[in-house]
Order: structure tokens, then sequence, then C-alpha cells
């Protein structure tokens, strides 16, 4: 039996919050993304692996020394270093000859690689390349995708679902206007996904909605894809699944039109209109010979006129 999964009980109140972080919950706890360095990785993918470090704190682990691990041919190691770090996303560089600045982006279900997606670096400009102010650790960023291939194409349609994953960040109840000052970008155009990072800046316009401006910040990667690893689609519907607990309780009896207005309707029992109180009027008094005779069954005789 694996040691890390292994039923243990807790001896300290620490070891017990540490086990109750890890334990299955409603809400799931902010995704951690471990960064990991191949036995070859050359000097551009450890600084590559640095900056997204950088980018991602508090939410993420570097592995400083190198790790001899082929993640497409053997994925022990990824799932055991999840486990142990219980990180449920990962990036890991390399590089040889034949895949030279080689970067491999995946997550993780239930401890087992889910997706995982090969990307080469073509082209990268470091954080302290670009001499601009930067974003303070733990900026939430805005996430922007531009290129029909992030819709089209089905390998594009999962890299895009792991990039949101990866670079999300907690989620958060409110939202602040001067906090939305961090964007990340990515364009797929011509086989080729370009990444690029800014800061925003609000400057005066003269009215209440302040005039933007976007400031480049770094890093900025442009990046090729090469192998693909994808979950099934039976597998990949497995990880959507929401517990019942978190499903919205459907109310009865409520419809909404396509305008968004919000119609219910009532039940109620059937009504003897007959019992039904008016207003009195003395024109409409019965006399006592017409109540005499409808008690009885019998029309009232008319009476004559003058």
């Amino acid at each position: 039996m694996d040691p890390l999964d292994r039923v243990v009980k807790p001896k300290t109140k620490r070891a017990k919050r540490f086990l109750e972080k890890r334990e299955p919950k409603l809400q799931e706890n902010t995704k951690i993304a471990m960064l990991i360095k191949g036995g070859n990785a050359n000097l551009r993918v450890t600084e590559v692996l640095k900056d997204i470090y950088a980018v991602k704190k508090p939410f993420a682990v570097l592995y400083r020394k190198k790790n001899i691990t082929r993640p497409f041919e053997d994925q022990t190691s990824l799932e055991f270093f999840s486990k142990k770090s219980d990180c449920s996303l990962f990036l890991f560089g390399s590089h040889n000859k034949k895949r030279p600045n080689n970067l491999v982006i995946g997550r993780m279900f239930d401890y087992h690689v889910l997706d995982m997606i090969e990307l080469g670096v073509e082209k990268f400009v470091s954080l302290k390349d670009v001499k601009n102010s930067k974003c303070p650790e733990g900026t939430k960023p805005m996430l922007i995708f531009a290129g029909d291939m992030f819709d089209v194409n089905e390998e594009y349609r999962r890299l895009k679902s792991l990039l949101i994953d990866f670079f999300r960040g907690p989620t958060v109840p409110n939202i602040r206007l001067a906090g939305l000052e961090y964007v990340l970008h990515f364009t797929a155009v011509d086989g080729k996904i370009y990444m690029r990072s800014y800061k925003v800046l609000l400057k005066k316009s003269g009215c209440k909605i302040p005039r933007i401006e976007l400031e480049e910040m770094g890093p900025s990667l442009d990046l090729v894809m090469r192998r693909t690893h994808l979950a099934s689609d039976d597998l990949y519907k497995l990880s959507l699944k929401q517990p019942k607990a978190l499903k919205p309780k459907k109310k009865k009896n409520i419809s909404h039109d396509v305008f968004g207005t919000t119609y219910g309707r009532i039940h109620m029992q059937k009504q003897d209109l007959g019992k039904l109180q008016t207003r009195k009027m003395k024109g409409l008094k019965k006399r006592p010979a017409e109540k005499a005779a409808e008690d009885s069954g019998v029309s009232p005789k008319k009476s004559k006129s003058a």
C-alpha cells in the first residue's frame, strides 16, 4: 500500500487541521499548482517557471531541484507529487534536442492525470526584462481569449479550459473596481498561442467612468502546441459532476419569460360566488315573503301595481 494512502489518525491538533484541510468539501479549496523542473531543463525554461510562479503566488509550489521524469511516458511521479503537495494543477518544464524549451501543463482529478498538453516556447520576455511597475502578489487576473480556434478545435477548447483553471485564482463574492488591475490575454492564430500580461491603469476621464489604459508588464510567451493527452468524454464529464447539495433547488409554480420577468402561479380552492359578501344596499334587500318563498321553493306572487 502506498504510504500516502494509509488511514492515519491525527495525534496533534496541527495534524488534525492538516487532514481536515484535505478532506472532500462541498466548496473546493483554491486550486494550487506545482511547478516542476525536469532533469535537463535549460536557463530559459527555468526562467519561465520562475515567472509563472511569481504570477501564481501564493497558490503555487515551486520545486527547485531537478526531477528526472517524462510525463507522457510515466505519470506516477506527477501523481506522487500531487498527493504529497495537495496540488491539482502542474506545469513541467524540460529541454532536449527533439523538443526544445518544452512545457507540459496539466490538471489532476482524484490525484490522477486528467488533461495534459505539451507546449513549445518559441519566444519569451521575462518579468525583469520589462521595466514597468508590477501588480501585487496574489492579484486575481482577468482572462481574455481571442481567436476562433478556442471555440472550434477540441484541443484548443480543452487548452482554454485548462488555462482558466490554472490562472483563475480564488473565487471571490464581490469585485472592487480598483482591484481589476491585471490582465492575461491569450491569442490563438496561425497555429500559435500568444500569451501577454498587462497592468490596467485607471486614468481620469472627466466623468464617473475612468479611462482605461493597458501597460505591458510581462511575462510574454509565444507558444506552439505539440503533444496532447486528453481525458475521455466519460471521465471528463465525471470530473465536472457537482454534488446534489450545490445544485439549486427548482422552485415550483415559478416561471420566467424571455425578458426575465418572473411569473408565479397560485392554486386556490373553488369559491361559491353565491356566498360572496358584497356591499349591502336597501334597494336590493329581499322582502320577508321572497325569503319564505325561496326557502319553500315556490315563486313569490307578484304584487299588483297601483
